[in-house]
């Protein structure tokens, strides 16, 4: 039986902020203070703001064999190349970030999109753990994925495959950052359900600030019976729906994870969507649909990023 994980840095990158932290399996050892995104205003600065907080961690972990690092946006796995990062302005060219940091710590460095690292440690530590096959989602700004097919990440060609917020719904619809028409992410993410729900309360003749009809809002509005927010559910399910119904009929997998911050509205989300999936698929992928909330919260990119560097260090990343 293969030993446990050992320590490894893990790299959670955002838009707003940077989470750095040593962790071991699925226990985070210690946590550094967030960095600032837009705080710096070029990559290099980015790479150096990174470089020295992995550092001080080292000093006080030397026992951690790699880092990892999960960031939005086109990545390419096997090159270690960052084509471009989503949400952050100044970093909107090519970097070899794996190569760059890699001579800057002295340790081997592993690089894959954000969502790929939360899938990771679902599918290794959490509600996908034991399963060969699943498709992770992450609902958020955007909507993120991640592929597990016989029980190996597929990551596709020169950049990061499931990148599933970009695949369409609607051949006419809303046009997304690539001139894509219906791309699920234009109606589902955070931004473009609070911009519905603002347009249907205004409709309603019950105006709201779209900084009220965040998911928090919109979940405790439907609790509480609120029809609007009730329908947003219902609407944001057949969305949905739509997109997992195409990934089942093409992949098959055994488990759908979702997790982000709709996800978190547990059975307003989960019933009507496995409804609408039910009436739309051939009754044995029925049969067979799991439906799961991720295990890790807020700490699952960072988790995953960790536990792929300690896998790369090891020669057992799938």
């Amino acid at each position: 039986m293969m030993n446990p994980a050992p320590p490894a840095i893990g790299v959670d990158f955002g838009g707003t902020s940077i989470k750095i932290g040593v962790a071991a399996a699925d226990r985070i050892l210690e946590k550094a203070t967030p960095l600032p995104t837009p705080a710096y205003d070029s990559p290099q600065a980015i790479i150096d703001a990174m470089c020295a907080t992995i550092r001080s961690l080292l000093s006080r972990y030397p026992e951690a064999q790699a880092v990892g690092l999960g960031m939005p946006g086109w990545v390419d796995f096997s090159r270690g190349v960052l084509y471009q990062l989503t949400n952050v302005p100044v970093w909107s060219t090519q970097v070899p970030v794996r190569e760059i940091m890699q001579a800057e710590l002295g340790l081997p460095v592993v690089l894959d999109n954000d969502a790929n690292a939360m899938a990771y440690a679902e599918w290794k530590l959490g509600a996908g753990r034991g399963l060969q096959s699943l498709v992770c989602l992450t609902l958020g700004t955007g909507i993120g994925g991640g592929i597990v097919v016989h029980d190996r990440m597929l990551r596709g060609r020169h950049i990061s495959a499931a990148e599933l917020g970009q695949t369409s719904i609607s051949f006419n619809g809303r046009v997304g950052p690539f001139g894509n028409r219906g791309a699920i992410e234009e109606y589902l993410g955070n931004n473009e359900v609070a911009a519905d729900a603002a347009r249907l309360y205004a409709e309603a003749g019950s105006p709201r600030p779209v900084s009220e009809c965040t998911p928090k809002h919109l979940e405790a509005a439907a609790r509480a019976g609120d029809p609007i927010a009730m329908s947003i559910y219902d609407s944001f399910a057949e969305k949905l729906a739509c997109l997992i119904m195409n990934m089942m009929y093409t992949l098959v997998p055994e488990a759908f994870i979702i997790g982000g911050g709709v996800a978190k509205a547990g059975d307003l989300l989960f019933a009507p969507l496995e409804a609408q999936l039910r009436a739309q698929l051939f009754p044995v992928h029925a049969q067979g649909l799991r439906l799961l909330p991720a295990h890790f919260g807020a700490d699952s990119g960072l988790i995953g990023a960790a536990l792929m560097a300690a896998d790369y260090a090891r020669g057992v990343l799938r």
